[in-house]
């Protein structure tokens, strides 16, 4: 039978009732490490790294062989507003770019050997503009979360979720706005390249969607903020604790999605690693709330994935160190 969620609260419950890491896992990380062939602490933050990968693969030897990347599409009424530099119509283009091969996240998956996925969500059907109305009705916010969830594959050891959809900064700083308060301006940037009227545009119209669905928390943020991309991004993410796969956060638009799991249930995203901050002002902010030091720091912003999949390799740095480099034992080397 399809593994579908039926509504927000089956959803909720699956969060409450993830499995945690392991701890004997845990532990035989940590004894590993204490005994390969380096002095203590030697590889700083790869070696924290290889330990909380062996937590959630229940092993004392993690592996990062089969990654995977899956992107996914929406499209935002909210463009109609102005807030972007670019028109909706570049988010079906760059779908076709991403099958094609011939996009930056593309190159990168195949760099790392990551199995990369893409999905698009009702293109031709724009949410709604958050201004006037909830983004998505509980029927297609359902559906976006199920794309994603359905979307992981249960032998990836290692998963990154990266969005398209033009106008989905806009809808990421409302959200944010929304989950943890300020000023609008707090959390817009400046997106695909918008001018200073353009980010004052975008301020007022984070501002006014925030107002217009004041006092919804968590999933109900996103439902009433989002964009599918970012609901099937937080449908994966979800997926992905459930199997207990470690995750990669990519940018603020990813970020933004996954904070909406964090208000339903505080261990939502154990599981996840920020993968890089990225030059939208809002991003370093998010992770702060969240508790995530971002592994890489490139002035990036162009979305898609491409912050975190350059980062598995980092991932996968750390637990070719760990799980194969020799004990000193196994090498016949003295440790003091």
């Amino acid at each position: 039978m399809p593994d579908t969620i039926a509504h927000l609260q089956d959803l909720r419950a699956r969060l409450a009732a993830a499995p945690v890491a392991d701890a004997s896992a845990l532990d035989a990380a940590r004894n590993r490490n204490e005994q390969l062939t380096k002095p203590p602490g030697a590889l700083g933050r790869l070696e924290d790294l290889a330990i909380w990968m062996g937590g959630w693969q229940g092993t004392d030897r993690p592996r990062a062989n089969h990654p995977q990347v899956v992107v996914f599409a929406g499209n935002h009424g909210v463009t109609a507003r102005g807030v972007s530099a670019f028109p909706a119509e570049v988010t079906a283009q760059m779908v076709l770019n991403f099958q094609a091969g011939g996009a930056a996240i593309n190159q990168l998956a195949k760099q790392f050997g990551a199995r990369m996925d893409v999905h698009a969500l009702e293109l031709d059907t724009p949410t709604a503009d958050f201004t006037l109305a909830p983004a998505m009705d509980e029927g297609e916010f359902l559906r976006a979360l199920q794309a994603g969830w359905n979307a992981v594959a249960p032998e990836a050891d290692l998963l990154v979720t990266g969005e398209m959809g033009i106008g989905n900064t806009t809808s990421a700083a409302a959200v944010a706005l929304a989950l943890y308060g300020g000023e609008a301006a707090d959390w817009v940037g400046r997106g695909t390249g918008v001018d200073d009227a353009g980010l004052a545009l975008k301020a007022e119209v984070v501002t006014a969607g925030a107002a217009k669905h004041s006092g919804v928390t968590g999933l109900e943020v996103l439902r009433c903020l989002g964009g599918r991309e970012l609901a099937a991004m937080a449908g994966a993410i979800a997926r992905a604790r459930v199997l207990r796969i470690p995750v990669i956060l990519d940018g603020f638009i990813c970020t933004a999605a996954a904070a909406c799991l964090v208000a339903e249930h505080p261990a939502a995203l154990d599981h996840c690693l920020a993968g890089h901050v990225s030059v939208e002002p809002g991003h370093a902010r998010l992770l702060e709330h969240l508790g995530k030091e971002p592994l890489l720091q490139l002035g990036l912003r162009l979305g898609e994935g491409s912050g975190a999949a350059l980062a598995i390799g980092v991932v996968q740095g750390a637990v070719a160190c760990h799980s194969g480099m020799a004990t000193f034992a196994e090498a016949g080397v003295s440790d003091g």
